[in-house]
Order: structure tokens, then sequence, then C-alpha cells
């Protein structure tokens, strides 16, 4: 077996010339968050993390360069079956429907509600408590992208030329309620079933949406 490279994700984010968001979250001290099967978002990072068939693993990073932050965010299946595909399927789907509403003059709303259309038609639950957020020269800044209808959409922030969005699915395949573990980080699906978590940083453009985080 040939010798391979290893990099974490600090040393490679550094390569870039760029910072670690996270390590940039007061109190946080890592570089990623991963999270396991029914850990929605938050997760530590730990070498105790070992992966099994089956699990599905999210991690999310964040990037700061030139003075702007990305964050981006993907789950993956280890080995997983037809309906794990499915579930992993569903989340992929929801951002993309998402990215295509951010044109000027579509609302916060259309994105929600594309997010949460695809997610209840598989058979799924969104996760309302927790949003999607603009990001710029701060991680998270406004406007709120909840991946679920939460206002009226005259109510709605109305996307502009140069609005910057990380859109944000947050699902699980029972309920949506969620609870904080007791490293004071990881956020955890009430009910033990699986989640999954998707994210891409956008740009809101003439041209139309122009996605900044490497797609999948």
């Amino acid at each position: 077996m040939k010798n391979i490279n290893v990099l974490d994700a600090n040393e490679l984010i550094e390569k870039t010339g760029g910072r670690a968001s996270f390590k940039m979250v007061p109190n946080y001290s890592w570089a990623t968050c991963v999270s396991l099967n029914a850990d929605v978002v938050h997760g530590i990072p730990t070498k105790e993390n070992v992966f099994k068939d089956g699990d599905i693993v999210s991690v999310d990073v964040g990037l700061f360069y030139k003075g702007f932050h990305t964050d981006t965010s993907f789950s993956k299946g280890i080995n997983p079956n037809k309906e794990l595909k499915r579930f992993l399927l569903a989340g992929e789907m929801a951002v993309a429907a998402a990215i295509k509403k951010c044109i000027p003059g579509n609302k916060i709303y259309d994105l929600s509600l594309a997010m949460e259309k695809i997610i209840v038609l598989a058979g799924y639950t969104p996760v309302w408590s927790l949003v999607g957020h603009g990001v710029g020269r701060s991680l998270h800044e406004e406007p709120a992208v909840p991946c679920v209808l939460q206002e009226e959409k005259d109510e709605s922030v109305t996307l502009v030329e140069g609005l910057v969005l990380a859109i944000e699915i947050m699902y699980g395949a029972g309920g949506g309620e969620i609870y904080k573990k007791a490293d004071g980080w990881t956020l955890s699906m009430r009910d033990d079933k699986i989640s999954g978590l998707f994210e891409e940083t956008v740009a809101v453009t003439t041209d139309g949406p122009f996605v900044l985080t490497k797609v999948r």
C-alpha cells in the first residue's frame, strides 16, 4: 500500500492563504464540524469518531479569505444502502432548488419554500429551529435563511444584487426537533433518527446565482 500524504483541514485551509472561519468563533477550537447520524450540526471532530458502514457523516467548514467568509457543508453515507442514498439525495436536491431561486427580486420565502417542498415530499422533516444565513465580512450575517417557511411572502426579505447567502438544509428522517448535547456544541435530533446537512455559499447576481463554494 503506497504512502498517502494526509493533511488536516486547518493545514489545507492555510495552504490557500486563508484562515479557518470556525476557529474564529469564540470558544470553538476546530477548523471543521463533524456530525454523525442523528447529530445535525456543530459536532466536534475527535479521534474517537470512527465511521462504520451505514453511518451518515456531515462535515461543515468555513474559510476566511481576503476579508470574507464562505460556509459550506455536506453529508456522506458510508457504504450507503438504497434508502440512505435516497435520504441524502433529497437534501442535495433541496439546496439545488433553493440556489436556482437566488435571483434579484425573489424573496427568502422562495428559497425556504423550495427546500421545504422537496424535503416534505420525500417524506422527511426540515429542522425548523435552525437556519442558513447571510455571509460576508462576518461568518453569520443577516438575513436568516430558514429551510422551512416561517413568514408570509410579503414580509420576507427581497434578494438584491450582491447579497451573499449560506443556503443550508438541515432535516431528519423523523421529526424536526433538536437538542444540545452535553459538549455544549453538538445539536442532535430529539428522536435519535438520522439527519442530513447540505450548504453552499451563493452570491445573487443579475446573471443568476453564483456558487462561491465548490459544488460536489
